[in-house]
């Protein structure tokens, strides 16, 4: 009985996929920035979904980050080019003096077609020591959720699985 379930069960998971950078500790108490995350994805807005489950995820960590604002074109409206929101938020994290800004992109972010609908989630997150420059951390993962799954539930599970292999200390020295 086992032996025909099994590859039964073995379907019916989710899959998910994942890379991170390790052995970096960085410190909790910094001044920290989440900037804009360039939406790859055809889902329209999709960064700015995502940003708000990283800020979840990083505030649950004991880390405080700033929201970086949002730029306005000339007539009022909020810039819809994601590189130069981010380009833009780079330049404001300089300015405030931000230590570390966490930043990304998303690369997919929909409902797979098909009877199920399972949601498929794929993004890469970085953190960037603002000051010098240079990327301190990279993380990438991806997971497509069941059938009765929902966005943001598996959005939120790729985050977390990339956040929690970050070391974070408190008072501790970057590297």
């Amino acid at each position: 009985m086992m032996k025909r379930l099994l590859p039964i069960l073995l379907l019916l998971t989710a899959c998910s996929s994942q890379q991170v950078q390790q052995g970096v500790t960085l410190p909790r108490d910094a001044r920290w920035a989440l900037l804009p995350l360039v939406n790859l994805s055809e889902a329209p807005r999709a960064g700015e979904r995502a940003r708000r489950l990283v800020e979840a995820a990083l505030r649950a960590r004991g880390v405080e980050p700033v929201l970086a604002p949002t730029p306005r074109a000339p007539e009022a409206l909020p810039l819809l080019d994601d590189r130069v929101r981010l380009d833009k938020a780079l330049a404001w994290a300089r300015r405030e003096r931000i230590r570390y800004a966490v930043t990304g992109s998303v690369e997919e972010w929909r409902y797979k077609s098909g009877l199920d609908g399972e949601p498929a989630v794929g993004l890469s997150l970085r953190i960037v020591e603002i000051p010098e420059g240079r990327v301190v951390w990279v993380g990438s993962g991806a997971r497509t959720g069941w059938g009765y799954a929902n966005l943001s539930g598996t959005a939120t599970r790729v985050i977390d699985d990339l956040l929690d292999t970050l070391q974070l200390a408190s008072d501790t020295p970057a590297h």
